[in-house]
């Protein structure tokens, strides 16, 4: 079956199990709401505000102060102005998270800022990672990547005030570091699809709404500052374990109210400190005669600092009821360094000599190694990133209840990386002195290692290859060293014009429909050098006479030795990479077609149009609100770049270049009802769909040429291929899902609200990282003489095969999500300030690939059960709240070998953060406050092992505890 045949089979079967789903939904939302279609006045939601419906881009859903005052029943830990009352903190944040929720007729889940520029975590993925169903995998110690009801993070979408963004990262994925939390109101997490949510995800989509200024009340200045320190002392000479944030925002309108300005600013300086132990493997059978034993380690220090300068500003300008205009700017700029210092044992992977092994149920405890011949790592890297998003949308209301509305987008991000590597032993090509190491099992999965030599002794470890892995693909190198120099650039434009309106005296209350056209373009660009001692010799060959040894220079010796007791080595030479760079190494181009064909230019145009009207009428007397409507969206993809192979040490490189075109029809409804007061029902049926990868789009692919399988007789090249390759594949389609929703809410009159949400997602056209198709090789047979020319298009045998992602599995997720917002006042007075947030989530995933469908997987980044509780006090100016969130085992995505994307599972952890806070809310200090926080009080490390045996730890770091204290003051 061809793979356009496959995809149009699997695109059928998931439209009709849509349709079906969506057809349920609108015999209960259009027969039951015609039944009566003028809404019940008594009813509370009767006249819905605006946030009951996904606009374009989705309007800032959070109420302004005054409509805050209006709806809060408590005055006793509130801020008293005149006739009114505003409430400010955790409570008003949770108050304003909670409308949310109730006004919309999808399923969302919010976070919502405690203040002007104050969301209520150290960051925007702290705050999200408190939402029922969203967990974080820790990167650097950072919460980064977001798993969204057991989906990672490549199947959802993260937009700006309702517009897609670019990311610094490789892929899609947002880094949310890129953003400053200070200068968001609030961030909603859609887990249903609307017709009017351009590029939702699968999982969900997040939308990162930044505050407007006509919906403040006064004119705000906001000045925040906040200390940092970790609880590891700095693991780095080079390194401080101290940072700081600070940040300004100035809020004010004019000309009567009707042009508003926002302005923020910030500057962050983080700092990590991360003991890092990973191993390379296990060799051996795990059997009697063959046990389990270390293949190598590769303890690290690694000292972070990521410096972050960002600036905002939004304009807002309303002259009339007809006409309303706003502009978004958002930059960031932020710098990355990393120092890693350590040491490589090649173990049982290589040839050092075993005796003395400990053995337990097959698994070898304990090991002495002899003939080790280390690599001693001085590392250096640095990550410079800018980001630019800028957003102008413009609502004209052109008759009665119609308005035309235009939004036009570009968001930019610009990366380089300088990735140094720096390599010290005893000698070149395991020619040196060699060590004895005993390796024994601690209690944590990790390795006591004892050597022998001394790591810090410059008579013995010398600037070297110490295995002698350096090799150019045809020769052998001297690699003390190697650089890497990547760059990204991700480019989005984005175009949208919508009409939407209002019929009055009917239960079908609104229209809209739209159009958008983007365009994204991701360039990726790699250049890599190998570094070998100054000398002789040309382009760091053995055989041009590169010299295999240096002595160290003095003056690249670190005062301070840095020690590695923590696994049980004394110490090791710490120098200083930058200087070995400058002053002791020279550097060759790595012309392998390996590195040649990783650069590359992936561009999406994606045309998409839509439909959708709004419901809001009564069924059986009880009020009901939804929406039906379809996307359809013509993606025209493509991909530029080279393939390459060598034939008899000669590198040929080809030009490449493919487009692929393909439409999707996604068709969704919601409902809501509200059966008792306060009581919602809510449902939702859509096809949602997210595309691949950047890097699987790509088209560039490294060959391997079979010369033995040029011959007149070799009739089968499928078997006995001259060309195979591994590469990207431009003809991958996005996954696909089929998702049911539902969602019980129940709001009390006190505040706080119960909900209890299942969904169930069916996928299909899931991507397999590991499968092959056929692929024309013609354009390399340059490699070949004019006689094997001949031979291969006589024959037919330029066709080869690439080992490429594909289109070829399918599974399902089904799960459960609950949560208890609860003020405590609504159990009785005596406990009026205290309060709690708590949610629970449980999800299964089953994926099946054609290549292997009787062991299917779990999704990667899903944790079966994950939990998150925070318990709250906040009155009279105090506040006080601790939170713990725990996950199960998931299967993690780490950089594997070469940076490569690769998973392993990921140990259960649970995470405890606290703070405490005051406020002055009169007197000279007022608008003065002070808060503490912790993050990690648990010390919880990340840990990671293979093979389903938690004793084959691969990843274990320990990050520590971070500890602020911060001071803001309001005027």
């Amino acid at each position: 079956m061809s793979h356009d045949n496959h995809f149009s089979r699997r695109a059928r079967v998931a439209l009709r199990s849509s349709s079906v789903a969506i057809g349920s939904v609108l015999l209960v939302t259009g027969g039951a709401a015609f039944a009566q279609e003028t809404p019940n006045p008594n009813s509370p939601t009767a006249n819905p505000p605006a946030a009951a419906t996904v606009q374009a881009p989705p309007p800032s859903a959070d109420p302004t102060p005054n409509q805050e005052a209006a709806q809060e029943q408590t005055s006793e830990n509130a801020v008293d102005q005149g006739d009114e009352v505003v409430v400010t903190g955790i409570r008003a944040s949770l108050a304003n998270s909670a409308r949310i929720k109730r006004d919309a007729t999808l399923i969302v889940d919010s976070v919502s800022a405690e203040d002007v520029g104050k969301l209520p975590d150290v960051s925007i993925a702290d705050s999200l990672a408190r939402l029922p169903g969203v967990t974080a995998q820790r990167l650097e110690g950072r919460d980064q990547r977001l798993s969204i009801r057991g989906l990672g993070p490549d199947f959802s979408t993260t937009l700006l005030n309702g517009r897609e963004q670019v990311t610094v990262g490789d892929n899609r994925g947002v880094e949310y570091d890129q953003y400053p939390s200070e200068f968001f109101r609030n961030v909603n997490v859609y887990k249903s699809a609307d017709a009017s949510l351009i590029a939702a995800g699968i999982s969900g989509t997040v939308d990162l709404r930044m505050l407007r200024p006509l919906d403040q009340k006064d004119r705000v200045f906001a000045i925040n500052a906040r200390g940092q320190m970790n609880g590891i002392k700095n693991l780095n000479p080079d390194s401080s374990r101290y940072g700081y944030r600070a940040s300004a925002t100035y809020i004010d309108k004019f000309a009567g109210d009707t042009l508003g300005i926002a302005i923020g600013v910030s500057a962050t300086s983080t700092p990590s400190q991360d003991e890092r132990y990973n191993a390379w493997g296990y060799s051996g059978a795990g059997t009697a005669a063959s046990p389990y034993v270390l293949g190598g380690a590769k303890p690290y220090v690694q000292s972070n600092e990521l410096k972050r300068y960002g600036a905002v500003g939004t304009v807002e300008w309303e002259p009339s009821d007809s006409f309303h205009s706003t502009f978004d700017a958002l930059y960031s700029n932020f710098e990355e360094t990393q120092r890693l210092r350590g040491i490589e044992f090649p173990l049982g992977f290589s040839d050092p000599l075993q005796s003395n092994l400990t053995v337990e149920d097959n698994f070898a405890t304990a090991t002495t190694f002899t003939n080790v011949f280390a690599v001693q790592r001085n590392d250096y890297n640095q990550r410079k990133a800018e980001n630019l998003s800028l957003g102008w949308n413009n609502d004209f209301r052109i008759a009665d209840n119609v308005h035309f509305n235009v939004d036009a987008s570009w968001s930019r991000a610009d990366r380089t990386d300088f990735l140094l590597e720096t390599n010290t032993g005893s000698g070149f090509a395991r020619g040196g002195l060699p060590d004895t190491v005993r390796v024994t099992q601690n209690g944590n999965g990790t390795y006591k290692i004892v050597p022998t030599l001394d790591y810090t002794d410059t008579s013995i470890f010398r600037l070297t290859d110490p295995q002698g892995w350096g090799n150019n693909g045809t020769q052998q190198v001297v690699q003390s060293g190697f650089l890497n120099r990547p760059s990204f650039k991700d480019d989005l434009k984005s175009l949208r014009a919508s009409l939407n309106g209002e019929f009055e005296n009917s239960a079908i209350k609104s229209w809209e429909v739209g159009a958008n056209y983007s365009r994204r373009e991701k360039t990726s660009e790699y250049t890599s050098y190998f570094l070998c001692p100054r000398g002789p010799g040309t382009g760091c060959t053995v055989a041009s006479g590169t010299p295999t040894t240096l002595a160290v220079p003095s003056e690249a010796i670190l005062g301070e030795n840095i020690p590695l007791d923590y696994l049980g080595i004394p110490a090791m030479l710490t120098l200083d990479p930058l200087y070995l760079y400058d002053n002791a190494l020279n550097s060759a181009f790595d012309n392998r077609p390996s590195a040649l064909v990783r650069d590359n230019v992936v561009l999406e145009n994606v045309y998409t149009g839509y439909a959708k009207i709004g419901i809001d009428g009564e069924v059986g007397g009880k009020p009901l609100r939804g929406s039906v409507g379809v996307q359809v969206i013509h993606t025209e993809q493509r991909s530029t770049g080279q393939i390459a192979s060598v034939v008899g040490g000669v590198v040929t490189i080809a030009p490449a270049d493919q487009t692929e075109k393909y439409t999707n029809f996604l068709p969704s409804a919601t409902m809501s009802v509200e059966l008792i007061d306060g009581g919602f029902v809510k449902l939702g049926a859509s096809q949602t769909m997210v595309r691949p990868r950047l890097d699987q789009e790509r088209v560039t692919q490294d060959v391997s040429i079979n010369l033995a399988n040029i011959q007149v007789n070799n009739t089968n090249a499928g078997l006995n291929p001259v060309f195979t390759s591994t590469g990207g594949n431009v003809a991958l389609r996005p996954y696909q899902s089929t998702n049911i929703d539902v969602s019980l809410e129940k709001y009390f009159t006190d505040g706080g609200y119960v909900a209890l949400s299942g969904y169930f997602k069916h996928l299909t056209d899931f991507v397999d990282p590991n499968n092959s198709y056929a692929y024309d090789f013609s354009s390399l047979l340059g490699a070949l003489t004019p006689a094997q020319q001949a031979i291969v298009t006589a024959n037919g045998l330029a066709i080869g095969n690439v080992s490429a992602p594909a289109n070829t599995g399918d599974g399902e997720v089904l799960g459960v999500e609950a949560t208890l917002s609860l003020p405590f006042k609504a159990v009785t007075g005596a406990l009026d300030g205290f309060g709690v947030f708590v949610s629970g989530n449980y999800t299964e995933s089953t994926i099946k690939f054609d290549s292997n469908p009787t062991d299917p997987i779990t999704l990667p980044g899903l944790s079966k059960w994950t939990a998150s509780g925070t318990l709250y006090f906040e009155k009279w100016g105090f506040q006080a709240r601790a939170n713990y969130r725990y996950r199960s085992s998931f299967l993690a995505e780490v950089a594997g070998l070469s940076a490569n994307p690769t998973y392993r599972t990921a140990r259960a952890e649970g995470i405890l953060d606290a703070q405490i806070g005051y406020e002055f809310q009169s007197g000279p200090l007022q608008g003065f406050s002070i808060l503490a926080q912790a993050k990690n009080l648990t010390d919880r490390p990340f840990v990671t092992y293979q093979n389903d045996d938690r004793r084959q730890v691969i990843d274990y770091q320990r990050y520590g505890r971070d500890y602020y204290i911060g001071l803001t003051y309001k005027f």
